[in-house]
Order: structure tokens, then sequence, then C-alpha cells
């Protein structure tokens, strides 16, 4: 299949990528490098451009005879959507919708949207399935919200097909350490504590302490990239067109901060200093996913489960690269 990758140069798209490449697909990524990296694409595949001019979309999905989408391309800090919600607002909902009619246009009727657990907001029970009341408590998980129910309202309307992913916390990095997380600035708590044992920082806050959770800081379910990314390849495969499936990707388990900081320890074997912080306003205690409707469904399991060996597969990475992709050359 030939398959447009939206935001292929960025974390998870580039992981996606190489994924779709090995299972031979012809892949061509899309991606303005906002915030993704040229050299975290197979030379030959990246196109320039952005969600925000449509006909650009257009020219790549026509000139390019591309047969599927993939949607990686969101802007995805919830602190800055609260800061900044017309920047999130503009390229989650108003670029997503580009895409779509884009697609309209060309006759694509086939696409696997990333989403978020974030449309759930703070949950009452966990884990949570699919059917958890969806209550958003930021402009980020109320964007992929208004695009969940547009692909909805598109499938019905105009035939195209969908498969949105709910993620819980992407992390880890390629078995081989070629590529990895590489965001300026960093704010995910693995990548963080690594940063602190090669000494680009001098410590990480703990932000809550006194959480209803078994050491009183927040438990999250951590979500390997190359566990995504082989979801993605299973959804691709299972979308019909006119037709659209949404799926919570987790592992069925969390960790706490305290206990993903102990793992970050022992793998880097450094002391990565730790200094208890007030609560962050809006962080739930607790997110972890119920992943049976992807397993039933999809044929889709977690590989990664065992925290030391998710964040051995970044320090991997992280050690390899302290400047990320510009060690490069």
């Amino acid at each position: 299949m030939r398959i447009l990758v939206i935001g292929g140069a960025g974390y998870i798209g580039s992981h996606a990528v190489r994924h779709l490449i090995e299972h031979g697909h012809d892949v061509l990524v899309f991606d303005n490098l906002c915030l993704g990296h040229a050299k975290a694409v197979p030379e030959g595949r990246l196109i320039r451009g952005d969600l925000a001019e449509r006909a650009e979309i257009e020219a790549a999905l026509r000139n390019h005879s591309i047969e599927s989408v993939m949607h990686f391309a969101a802007f995805a800090s919830v602190p800055e959507s609260v800061q900044h919600p017309d920047k999130y607002y503009a390229n989650n909902v108003v670029g997503t919708l580009n895409l779509l009619n884009a697609m309209r246009s060309t006759g694509v009727a086939r696409i696997v949207f990333s989403s978020t657990c974030a449309v759930y907001g703070i949950p009452d029970k966990v884990p949570m399935t699919e059917e958890t009341p969806k209550a958003p408590i930021n402009p980020y998980g109320f964007s992929k919200l208004v695009i969940e129910r547009a692909l909805a309202d598109y499938a019905h309307a105009y035939g195209i097909g969908y498969t949105a992913l709910r993620y819980f916390n992407a992390c880890g990095a390629a078995a081989d350490g070629s590529i990895g997380e590489d965001h300026t600035p960093e704010g995910h708590l693995i990548p963080v504590c690594l940063e602190v044992a090669l000494g680009k920082r001098p410590s990480i806050q703990m932000t809550g302490i006194d959480y209803p959770t078994p050491d009183g800081t927040c438990i999250r379910d951590y979500i390997h990239v190359e566990d995504l990314a082989n979801a993605h390849l299973k959804a691709l495969e299972r979308i019909v067109p006119g037709q659209g499936k949404i799926y919570n990707l987790g592992t069925g388990s969390g960790f706490s901060v305290r206990q993903v900081v102990e793992s970050a320890r022992r793998v880097t074997g450094q002391s990565i200093p730790a200094i208890e912080a007030p609560r962050r306003a809006g962080d739930p205690p607790a997110l972890v996913a119920a992943p049976e409707l992807a397993r039933r469904e999809l044929g889709w399991t977690a590989k990664y489960t065992d925290i030391d060996t998710i964040v051995g597969s970044a320090w991997n990475w992280h050690k390899h690269h302290p400047r990320g992709y510009d060690d490069r050359g």
C-alpha cells in the first residue's frame, strides 16, 4: 500500500514509518519539520509541507497516488495547549480538517488517526475502556475529541474509513538505537530522567507526592513506541471505507513516577536526584488503559511491559545521541 505519513519526522511517526517499510509498504512522509527531524526520515521519502496549506496536502496525495494516510502531526503539550489554545485549534483541528477535505478531493478513503487518553479527562475509575466517559480538561484533549467526532461524521457522509488510536504514555526507542525521542523542550518523564543521568539537568521534579496511590505519585500506563507502530500497521490493514473504529493503546498496567525514577537509576547506574514538588493542576492520580478491545479485534498486545526494558531502550538512544539528532552528523 502507498501510505502518506503526516508528521512522520516526529517521535512516534518516525517509528511507524520504519515499521511500515519493514512490512513492505511504500511510505512517504509529509512534515513541516517544526517539531520533527529530517534525519529521522529515510532518505528520499520526505515531502516538506504544512497542514495549514490544503493545496500542499492535495498535491502530495494526488501526485504520489496515495492510498492511505496516517496522521501524527499534532501539537501535544497539555500545558502549552492551556496557554496557547489558538495554536492547538489551528493545527490539531483546522489542519486535520484540511487533511480530511484533501482526502475527499483526491479519493483517499483510509486514515489512521493518533488520538489520546486525554479525551477522557479525569476518569472515575481505572483501567479505562473505550466507553469511559469523554470529558477532556484541556484544549489538547478536546482538539483530539473534536476530530474523533469529525471522523465519524466524514465516514457517514463521505465514505472515509478510519481508526482512531487513543495512546497512553508513549515511551522508549527503536531496538537498534537509531531513532528515538528528541523534543525541545523535553517534558516527558523518562527522557527527563535520562537527561539528568547525562548531566544535562541537575535533577527532576516529582510533581505531586500526595496522590491516593501506593507511593503518593501519579501512575501512568507506559506504552512502547514500537508497540504503537505495530498497532498502527494492524489498524491500517483492517480499515473499511465508510466505517470507523476506536481503540485504547496501553499495556493494561501502570507505573508510578517513583517507580520510573527508580528504574532510570537502575538502568543508567546514576543517582538521578529527584525534588518533590506540588501537584500540577489537572493531573489525574492514575491513567491506565483497558486494551482488551484492541487485542480482540486487531490481534494486538503490547510486547514491552517491563519498565526496565522500556527505559533501557530509551537509554540506548539517549546515551549514544546526547544532543538528539544533532549527534547524527
